[in-house]
């Protein structure tokens, strides 16, 4: 089964945007996944095309209603879990792109407005996902990202399935640095060690730096990579006796 992202949104004119270019519009060219928008707008109820309201207990913006959601939801035909894109949601990681990216598909709400009314997201089991604490005008752009993230996991799009392994968040590490010609520039040399063709020095050197920038940059993955190592180090004591 081909792996297909199906995107809700009042914006369908926004995709497939980057995904049309580089690695992922190469593979939706080449069948690898499969892109199907749906314009909420149709299924609006009105001769406006409205698909959103004022909140009830007032306050500024508009909310997107719950019949026209469930409407669009129930007639589009897209697979997989039903997310929205929400800075109130869980933040996603490569984890969850993982899972996501081994599944059938996914599909995507776009939010807009001041939210979405919360009696949809409960009945129809929606999740909602956040790329980070910061607001965007709408969802598309954060779709755009989930997906691009999905794609590039899938079999055959990227050309070296190797290179997923050593990536950032792998093992939840931040990526070593990387270094390419010229060997000199502007008075800065390449680390020694990464020309000196002892690949065990080298894959030493490269976790010994993708532990430090892990530990500098990101407090939070690296009390994780600790919590991993220590988790299999006691595993690996019980095994021994």
């Amino acid at each position: 089964m081909t792996w297909q992202a199906t995107v809700l949104t009042i914006f369908p004119e926004m995709l497939p945007g980057p995904l049309a270019c580089s690695l992922a519009g190469k593979a939706l060219r080449a069948g690898l996944w499969r892109l199907e928008t749906v314009d909420i707008r149709d299924f609006a109820r009105d001769k406006h095309r409205s698909v959103d309201d004022a909140p009830f207990g007032g306050g500024p913006g508009m909310v997107m209603r719950p019949d026209v959601l469930d409407a669009a939801l129930a007639g589009s035909d897209g697979i997989g879990p039903v997310l929205l894109l929400s800075p109130r949601g869980r933040r996603l990681n490569q984890e969850r792109v993982r899972s996501l990216a081994g599944g059938p598909g996914v599909r995507l709400i776009c939010g807009r407005f001041e939210g979405v009314d919360e009696r949809v997201l409960v009945a129809c089991e929606i999740e909602e996902l956040s790329l980070g604490d910061f607001v965007l005008s709408g969802g598309e752009p954060a779709a755009i990202a989930l997906i691009d993230a999905c794609v590039r996991l899938l079999p055959g799009v990227v050309g070296r399935a190797d290179a997923l392994a050593e990536e950032s968040f792998a093992e939840s590490l931040l990526e070593y640095p990387q270094y390419t010609r010229p060997q000199l520039w502007q008075g800065r040399a390449v680390p020694e060690v990464l020309v000196s063709g002892d690949h065990r020095r080298i894959r030493d050197w490269r976790r010994t730096e993708a532990e430090r920038l892990t530990r500098e940059r990101r407090p939070d993955l690296w009390e994780r990579y600790r919590a991993a190592q220590d988790s299999d180090r006691a595993g690996d004591r019980e095994v021994d006796q």
